[in-house]
């Protein structure tokens, strides 16, 4: 059952549902919660209370917002969890992995620990050579034709940030994306959070102190090397707090490509870090 929050500037729609240690799950831009809809009940089964959160500008959270920052996703990240009586382990997918960092940094008495998976936690830098790996080459033109405001190019990208086997559902679910964007003021707010920096998300990763999973695609068209990019989120934080974790052949969105592997190594992590 959706529920909602307000909070300045807006309301954030969100979901509840288990029991147990309470787990928080974030999507990445143009995403609506749709996006756990594999992991969720996975968490649930294994004794965990899930809240699963529109971001926003997304599904049904209100779409008009004066900023669309990693600083402001965290802000409202952190009121869902004081409202529903945190600690609590906070799961950001992209730009919501970037918030995460941002969360987990400004109230560590709320986050027990953090899950990032294909995180945008960094300022990116780009070089000419990247451009000869095909597979960035691809995401990034498709990127571009979003950050100007092209649902098809949008569309495009997700069918690239998703290599080899799609979801079963897949043609249901980018047909529930395309509906959403289609909608007044959300495809100008997935613009907007295209055009936003990490940068701030970066300046807060020597400031976590709760335990950190970064989970990354080795086919993610976001960057021409994952792997590096996810050793330099670890090596950003305080020696041992945080560390790295590969999935073969996924993605950007390996939570609905590989949800088994996915959530395999959260339970792993939870078992560590989640606090009732």
């Amino acid at each position: 059952m959706t529920e909602f929050l307000n909070v300045d500037g807006g309301t954030i729609a969100y979901e509840v549902s288990g029991e147990g240690p309470l787990v928080v799950l974030a999507p990445g831009i143009g995403n609506s919660r749709s996006a756990y809809r594999f992991v969720a009940p996975r968490l649930v089964a294994a004794g965990y209370r899930v809240a699963v959160t529109d971001i926003r500008g997304a599904g049904e959270s209100s779409a008009q917002w004066p900023a669309y920052s990693r600083t402001d996703i965290a802000g409202d990240l952190l009121a869902l969890i004081r409202h529903l009586g945190g600690p609590a382990v906070l799961v950001g997918h992209s730009i919501s992995g970037g918030a995460a960092t941002i969360a987990a940094a400004q109230a560590p008495e709320l986050i027990s620990g953090v899950v990032e998976l294909a995180p945008f936690t960094r300022a990116q830098s780009f070089s000419l050579g990247d451009l000869g790996n095909a597979r960035y080459r691809k995401g990034m033109l498709k990127m571009v034709g979003t950050m100007l405001g092209s649902l098809s190019s949008w569309k495009g990208y997700l069918d690239v940030a998703y290599p080899g086997r799609k979801p079963a559902d897949w043609d249901t679910d980018l047909a529930a994306v395309d509906a959403m964007l289609r909608e007044p003021g959300r495809m100008k707010a997935l613009q907007k959070m295209t055009q936003t920096s990490p940068a701030d998300a970066g300046a807060q990763l020597g400031n976590v102190r709760c335990p950190v999973l970064i989970v990354e695609g080795t086919l993610d068209p976001d960057w021409a090397d994952p792997q590096a990019e996810g050793a330099a989120i670890v090596t950003a934080m305080p020696a041992g707090l945080a560390r790295l974790e590969m999935i073969d052949g996924a993605g950007h969105y390996m939570h609905a490509q590989f949800p088994d592997e996915t959530v395999a190594l959260m339970l792993t992590f939870l078992q560590a870090t989640a606090r009732a």
